[in-house]
């Protein structure tokens, strides 16, 4: 079995104590027990198989990317594992746990400051740049995941292991917007097996901008770009749920504590969301929600202080 093999087929666990009685059954996906911890193990090997697959990424080549480290970790293990090297643009508004990660796999890391070490529209918008400058080097492919629609085919197996996990009885997924491929990947599997199932987004309070609302700084890593994303489907999704940094931390604390879930604060951000989904459904339905990171990746950060 080789190192990619293990991507994918996490496991789906219900969730016990942090749910209310009125509320429909929560269950969650437990995406980091893909290899580098984290769900974007899944879109990394679909980016980086189709490029080298049409010659985009040529033999021996550089994968340039911007990102908050999951995504990062997640191209360089698989850059890794089929013999690209790759340079990171990234920033000191996130774990430094993540940063130490890629830079484990060997990435090359560029860091842009942030305000604060808050993520905000500005400080993307300035590692974009930045990733396209990188970008202009001979042999060197661009996987720039907030426009890759190649993202959105890697998160189909995710959809199908919901809907065959379940036996078919989803009836909401839950998940939060960063790129917004694997909320979009996800709903359009389940969607085609049953349209009626219920896809409620998730983003922060203090950025709603999938709301209307003007964009915040907030600290729920890898969601809340700041601004639509381009691969953003307004179609597939039924509602759109903001949640506010503190809370998420709350529920991504609880999680550890009563439920024995070891995740990042887009986990806790995702349950609250589910809960507030669930309570609306009622007892006897069925929700699914992704818990999307390890959290072995914030331990520098103050979410588990």
């Amino acid at each position: 079995m080789h190192i990619l093999d293990a991507i994918g087929n996490t496991s789906m666990v219900r969730l016990q104590r942090v749910v209310p009685a009125d509320c429909a059954a929560i269950h969650a996906k437990l995406e980091w027990e893909n290899p580098t911890g984290s769900m974007k193990d899944r879109m990394a090997l679909a980016v980086i198989s189709r490029a080298e697959g049409d010659g985009r990424l040529p033999p021996g080549g550089t994968v340039v990317e911007y990102t908050g480290g999951s995504t990062g970790a997640s191209l360089a293990l698989v850059c890794v594992a089929k013999g690209y090297r790759i340079h990171i643009v990234t920033s000191d508004a996130f774990s430094r746990d993540k940063l130490d990660q890629m830079a484990a796999f060997g990435a090359e890391l560029t860091l842009v400051p942030s305000e604060g070490g808050r993520t905000t529209k500005k400080l993307i918008l300035d590692m974009i740049e930045t990733a396209r400058r990188l970008s202009q080097a001979p042999g060197t492919y661009w996987t720039d995941q907030l426009n890759n629609h190649d993202s959105i085919t890697g998160y189909f197996p995710l959809g199908e292991e919901i809907w065959r996990e379940t036996n078919g009885t989803v009836d909401a997924f839950v998940h939060s917007v960063g790129t917004a491929a694997s909320s979009r990947g996800v709903a359009t599997v389940l969607k085609q097996h049953r349209p009626a199932i219920r896809v409620a987004v998730v983003e922060p309070a203090e950025s709603s901008v999938l709301l209307g609302g003007a964009p915040g700084p907030h600290k729920i890593e890898g969601v809340g770009i700041g601004y639509r994303p381009p691969l953003w489907e307004p179609s597939l999704v039924d509602e759109i749920v903001p949640v506010s940094t503190d809370d998420a931390k709350a529920m991504t604390r609880r999680l550890a504590r009563e439920e024995g879930l070891f995740g990042g604060t887009s986990s806790g951000a995702n349950v609250l969301a589910a809960i507030r989904v669930g309570q609306a459904l009622g007892p006897g339905a069925t929700v699914v929600t992704i818990l999307a990171d390890s959290g072995l990746k914030y331990l520098a950060t103050d979410l588990y202080r």
